[in-house]
């Protein structure tokens, strides 16, 4: 079930349970007996946090569903702050102990799979509410995560304790908008103050619902000092990606990467013709490589008929999780989402591939080794004998403290390429992340 905080209304705050109404019965609200149909409820097959957003924003979603393409698009854009779009989701872990047991993984702490599903659905329930004039006269907008800026843990997050997620809408292009989200849990012997656990950041593009085509949004007016300052950091992200592009492009061009594809492939070589000889601490990419693959289902669907984010974000977190774990021999400790690609939609009956690899290790700091892991989802269609990436997820661990106090020596492995395709990634992925 879902109750409402007496000071917010009930589309701007959430609480949590797992127990959840039926979305099918009659409702007490309107009084009439239609069901709603089965495809507007796709959440209702992910986590109570999904079904809790289907239904708070459900009028919206029902019109996006069937949308009006004969209506004319919207032409005059408002103006909207911050706190307009701001939602805050609330999970009552300290007193329903089935919820805790949808979210606990092994080690009693959150599932971060689960967790970045529940953050995509509420990013994009977010941008709806930018995006929407509440003019049901014209034809909504389809809103589409092009990518996750960042995704950093803080701190490990139990499910002994409640927890707090708020995000708002932060900065806004023409037809682009970056949507800020913050996780937050009380700290162990607190009296009652959440800190910060988690941050994320979501980017979603605007399309036409009936051209596809790239649409404008409503505008962004910032009110206070901290809305202000995150609507500049974000505008100074937006076009520090963009200057980083094209800086890649003129590099590659010039030829400056060369040298440093020399040094990474030189000791590829030597695992390849002289494998005694190549350095005991040193493995090929392609060792580190784990797979697996899946049939997407209707239930895996989100409200524009496509395979929701989030449940390819989730699934792409375990097997980076696996990687890291077969990889160093202890259990891993996540810390970041670096960055998310959504290059292609996935459609449901598409036949999905997730594989994943270290791509490079950081060792200076012994202490706190680093293992960046590359998921990437391809759309394979076996009778066009063709095989698409869709999507591109960077995650890095580290290892935990308790595996390494169980562990007296842990050796993390300096990953080589073995051919200049993966030289070149490797180096493409560190310049994009420094």
């Amino acid at each position: 079930m879902m109750e409402n905080n007496s000071n917010s209304s009930s589309s701007n705050f959430i609480s949590v349970y797992s127990s959840l109404p039926n979305p099918f019965e009659k409702s007490e609200n309107d009084g009439s007996g239609t069901h709603k149909p089965l495809s507007l409820w796709p959440g209702i097959y992910h986590s109570p946090v999904t079904i809790a957003l289907w239904e708070t924003r459900s009028k919206i979603f029902e019109i996006m569903y069937d949308p009006l393409v004969d209506h004319p698009p919207q032409t005059h854009l408002l103006t909207k702050t911050p706190s307009q779009s701001r939602m805050t989701i609330l999970y009552n872990f300290s007193s329903d102990f089935i919820l805790r047991e949808q979210y606990r993984d092994p080690w009693n702490e959150i599932r971060i799979g689960k967790l970045l599903e529940d953050l995509d659905a509420l990013a994009g329930t977010i941008s709806v509410k930018h995006c929407s004039d509440d003019d049901f006269t014209t034809r909504p907008l389809l809103l589409v995560t092009a990518s996750v800026n960042r995704i950093v843990l803080k701190k490990p997050i139990s499910v002994d304790s409640d927890l707090r997620i708020s995000g708002s809408v932060i900065w806004v292009g023409w037809s682009s908008i970056e949507i800020q989200l913050d996780v937050s849990q009380a700290s162990e012997g607190s009296a009652g103050s959440d800190s910060v656990a988690l941050t994320a950041n979501f980017i979603f593009v605007a399309r036409d619902s009936k051209t596809r085509k790239a649409a404008p949004v409503n505008r962004l007016s910032p009110e206070t000092e901290t809305e202000k300052s995150l609507f500049q950091d974000a505008e100074t992200r937006s076009k520090f990606r963009k200057t980083k592009r094209e800086q890649r492009l003129k590099d590659c061009a010039k030829g400056e990467v060369d040298d440093r594809l020399a040094a990474l492939l030189s000791e590829g070589r030597i695992f390849c013709d002289m494998p005694a000889l190549a350095d005991r601490n040193s493995i090929l990419l392609r060792d580190t490589r784990l797979a697996n693959s899946l049939i997407c289902q209707p239930q895996q669907r989100n409200i524009h008929g496509r395979i929701f984010g989030g449940f390819l974000m989730h699934r792409a977190f375990e097997l980076a999780f696996s990687t890291a774990y077969a990889f160093a021999g202890v259990r891993p400790s996540f810390l970041e989402v670096d960055h998310v690609d959504f290059l292609k939609p996935v459609d449901v009956g598409d036949f999905l591939r997730f594989k994943s690899c270290v791509l490079f290790t950081e060792l200076e700091d012994p202490e706190h080794p680093l293992i960046n892991v590359e998921v990437e989802a391809h759309v394979t269609r076996p009778e066009l004998r063709s095989s698409e990436v869709s999507n591109t997820f960077y995650f890095t661990f580290t290892i935990c403290r308790e595996a390494k106090a169980e562990k007296n020596k842990i050796v993390i492995y300096n990953v080589v390429a073995a051919t200049e395709e993966e030289a070149r990634h490797i180096l493409d992925r560190k310049d994009t992340k420094a």
